[in-house]
């Protein structure tokens, strides 16, 4: 199963659009994951018509159209396998330890907020943060992750969306 992973959209706004590889990659999926900041409904409308079942978390900057469709935690299953899911993470001191515990049942965490990407394993859970194909903030470039999911393992690919 491909799962496509993204966060931090804040869209819509000015002229800021997906980046085509991005798009492409949403399509391709058996499932779209949001990890929060859609922003406007308009554009989570948008996201839902790309084809494949989509599921989100709102994020602190949700219009309040987002933020009731959206609850602030959930757990989705994939194949199998659960992922928990969040916006913000809380401090980053202790935030993959405290994540792990938070979703202690889960095979992969997904969070968004920080606008920086983050690939980890902490007591066997993943804890990720696809970045934002929009707005990198102080991360190096605009990323979204692929979750690759076979028999129970859960195998992470970042995705560089430079243009």
């Amino acid at each position: 199963m491909r799962v496509a992973v993204i966060a931090d959209t804040h869209m819509p706004r000015g002229t800021r659009r997906l980046p085509d590889a991005c798009v492409e990659r949403l399509r391709a999926a058996d499932l779209v994951l949001h990890g929060g900041d859609v922003t406007g409904i308009a554009f989570w409308e948008e996201l839902c018509a790309l084809g494949p079942p989509i599921e989100g978390v709102r994020g602190n900057m949700d219009d309040p159209a987002v933020a009731a469709r959206l609850p602030e935690e959930r757990v989705v299953e994939a194949a199998g396998v659960r992922i928990g899911m969040v916006h913000v993470p809380g401090a980053s001191v202790g935030r993959e330890e405290r994540l792990a515990r938070r979703f202690a049942d889960c095979a992969a965490v997904v969070y968004g907020h920080t606008h920086v990407p983050h690939v980890g394993r902490t007591d066997g859970v993943w804890i990720l943060n696809p970045g934002s194909p929009t707005e990198r903030r102080r991360a190096p470039r605009r990323t979204m992750l692929e979750l690759w999911i076979d028999r129970d393992e859960v195998v992470p690919e970042f995705v560089d969306l430079r243009p």
